[in-house]
């Protein structure tokens, strides 16, 4: 038998610990990505929802071009008196950026915003001139 065998069978733990290490390194990717969002597609019009808790409506800026809208904003830093400190410290702070490109042009004149409880909504309509239309045959 060899060493690495001997240490696998004695030590069957040691071979979840790299699946483990694997799983973190995938969970602490995912958690770069800020704000965490969501997209729905519901006909002409596509609801973008983020949550951005902590930013004020005024450190927000929503960008529309073409198919993309970008969300940017800062989320200031937690003033900690001299006797405190972090036990644990989770929440980004900063600025931030996320661009989304969606399945078709936006209609940029007509989107709408929503900020509310840490929550902001976006309705992005679909460019008139991209929407299907229906085509009548002639006999």
């Amino acid at each position: 038998m060899t060493n690495t065998y001997l240490k696998r069978y004695l030590d069957p733990w040691e071979e979840l610990s790299h699946i483990n290490r694997a799983f973190n390194f995938r969970a602490s990717e995912c958690r770069r990505e800020y704000p965490a969002v969501n997209v729905w597609l519901n006909g002409d019009t596509t609801l973008v929802t983020a949550e951005v808790p902590g930013v004020k409506r005024e450190d927000l800026d929503i960008a529309v071009s073409g198919d993309t809208v970008t969300l940017k904003g800062r989320r200031p830093k937690e003033e900690l008196s001299d006797i405190d400190t972090y036990h644990r410290h989770e929440l980004r702070e900063g600025t931030f950026s996320k661009s989304i490109k969606l399945p078709f042009n936006i209609d940029a004149d007509n989107v709408n915003a929503v900020y509310k409880k840490g929550v902001l909504s976006v309705f992005l309509p679909r460019l008139e001139s991209e929407k299907p239309r229906n085509i009548k045959i002639n006999s």
